[in-house]
């Protein structure tokens, strides 16, 4: 297996819109809410956002098998739509794709994200990249988010 991490372009938005879907159905069947907006995003609206933000696949034998966004706001990075192929879960890409956006944005002083408060896996994989929980924002009765934060070690190596 030999996955590279690479900047997406315009011409990736299908493949990556594909890859959203079927990496985003578990989490619509966790919430009992098929409308969740990773699933109903556009065609156009993906080409939008690997315009104008930092988005990063991860690709094995030609085949996307990974994505991830990062969009700078000031000296923040709002990290979003972090997404694996769900037969490559599990192998380390989720990692590899968020550490690959922090490297990405060497500007940020703090890297913010969301998820629902039932994506265990999710919040484990966060908490274990340095990902801090700030506050939980309740959405309805069956879905909170947690809104979590990472800010980069900035101190300077020892002497």
């Amino acid at each position: 297996m030999r996955v590279t991490i690479e900047r997406a372009v315009a011409a990736d938005a299908g493949e990556i819109l594909t890859l959203q879907r079927a990496a985003y159905v578990a989490e619509a069947q966790l919430y009992g809410d098929p409308y969740i907006p990773p699933l109903i995003e556009s065609l156009e609206q993906v080409r939008k956002v690997i315009g104008n933000a930092v988005v990063l696949k991860s690709v094995d034998l030609g085949r996307i098998v990974g994505a991830v966004r990062g969009q700078v706001a000031g000296t923040t990075c709002l990290v979003g739509r972090l997404v694996v192929a769900p037969d490559r879960q599990g192998q380390g890409l989720g990692t590899a794709l968020l550490t690959a956006l922090h490297e990405s944005v060497p500007e940020a002083t703090a890297f913010d994200l969301f998820t629902g408060h039932l994506s265990e896996a999710n919040l484990r994989l966060y908490r274990r990249l340095g990902y801090r929980e700030t506050h939980r924002e309740r959405m309805d009765d069956h879905l909170t988010l947690v809104h979590l934060r990472r800010q980069p070690d900035r101190s300077p190596p020892p002497r």
